[in-house]
């Protein structure tokens, strides 16, 4: 199964959600692929490997190559497998960003099937893994069509905070229109609540809000602001890693188990 993260809004903590939920499907025994395509790659670092696709080797030639990342893939055409990095979690691959990809959606404007690359990709290798994640940038642009076009569920993180459905109608619009047009087996599999403060009103509020307007569709499981799952990424880690006993990690088990019932 395919699922895309995605919210135009940025600072909704779908990053966080992105890797943390790819390190527990794993620990559930889940074979699972987690693939970087913001141009910010603050999932790629958020793992630990920013370095690593950095690195420049030399090679017999003496020609200095850097490891291949998803903008070699799509608009270099390097193979994905050239571009897999093993984690340190038994299950969790990683297919890394770079900067590189800022340019790409220029690039990819006068290429065929544009907007289905991604997807021919995914499609070599999906049936080797339970889970494929991708981290979409905060934009509807070409890069997040694509993640839609290849997608089978899109999962929207959303921040308990004011003005938290400014937009998430135009993000419904999009996803009906690639499932209109593009992919239509593509699903909205559901929302969750992200960086929620028990001790306001406004956290509560906004919960409400987004469950009136999203029903069903919203996960029970609510993740709450955690000063340990701001702090993980900076140093390269998930949470499970970073501090597995914070109430950020407990909640972010309890939603890859919620994912493992629904979805």
């Amino acid at each position: 199964m395919i699922i895309s993260f995605s919210n135009q809004k940025g600072g909704v903590g779908k990053t966080t959600t992105t890797v943390n939920l790819g390190v527990y499907l794993a620990l559930h025994g889940k074979k699972v692929l987690i693939v970087d395509i913001d141009p910010q790659s603050n999932l790629t670092s958020g793992l630990g490997y920013k370095e690593k696709v950095n690195e420049r080797d030399e090679n017999a030639k003496g020609e200095i190559k850097k490891h291949p990342t998803i903008y070699n893939i799509l608009i270099d055409k390097a193979t994905i497998s050239q571009s897999f990095l093993a984690t340190r979690f038994k299950n969790l691959f990683l297919v890394p960003s770079s900067i590189d990809l800022a340019g790409a959606e220029i690039e990819l404007v006068s290429m065929m099937n544009r907007e289905g690359l991604l997807k021919k990709v995914l499609d070599k290798v999906k049936s080797q893994y339970d889970f494929i994640l991708i981290d979409c940038p905060p934009s509807l642009g070409l890069l997040t069509i694509n993640a839609f076009s290849a997608s089978d569920k899109i999962i929207i993180p959303v921040q308990c905070e004011y003005y938290a459905l400014e937009g998430l109608g135009q993000l419904v619009e999009t996803i009906n229109l690639v499932k209109n047009n593009l992919n239509n087996s593509l699903e909205l599999a559901g929302v969750v609540m992200t960086m929620y403060d028990s001790r306001t009103k406004l956290s509560e509020q906004v919960v409400n809000e987004v469950r009136e307007y999203f029903g069903e569709k919203v996960f029970k499981t609510v993740i709450p602001r955690n000063v340990r799952l701001s702090e993980a990424p900076s140093y390269g880690k998930p949470i499970e890693e970073y501090d597995n006993t914070c109430t950020g990690a407990k909640a972010y088990k309890e939603f890859a188990s919620e994912i493992l019932r629904r979805v």
